[in-house]
């Protein structure tokens, strides 16, 4: 799959969204943020994925995100914040990752967070100590 269609907003119900190894989806539509009841959210694998969506940060509801192996993401939005529902954030072998937010330490909730191979990540925001639940 090259593109998710911004139709995807109608899926007002949806609580799982599984991209697993769309190799050619190049970015998420901006309409994503209607998903309110968004739980799970898995690109693993999406290997030309260059960036979220700043509106990825409305996702409210949202526990799990998965970005593994999304090698060409070099960022994450600093909305990621307003995730205040993640549990589980996977970034293993995104190995373009420059940096983390520092308002990652936001994230409050956070039980698991997982960054291996992450070969340009230089640190981690000192933020990263308040969560403490990891």
């Amino acid at each position: 799959m090259k593109e998710v269609p911004t139709s995807i907003d109608q899926l007002m119900a949806l609580q799982k969204l599984d991209l697993d190894k769309c190799s050619k989806l190049k970015e998420l539509p901006r309409s994503i943020d209607e998903l309110m009841t968004l739980q799970q959210l898995y690109l693993f694998g999406c290997c030309e994925l260059k960036k979220l969506p700043t509106s990825i940060g409305q996702l409210t509801a949202l526990q799990e995100l998965d970005l593994s192996r999304c090698s060409e993401l070099k960022e994450l939005p600093t909305s990621i914040d307003q995730l205040t529902t993640l549990q589980k954030l996977n970034l293993d072998e995104c190995s373009k990752l420059k940096e983390l937010p520092t308002s990652i330490g936001q994230l409050t909730t956070l039980q698991a967070l997982k960054l291996s191979m992450c070969f340009e990540l230089k640190g981690v925001p000192t933020s990263i100590g308040q969560l403490t639940a990891l």
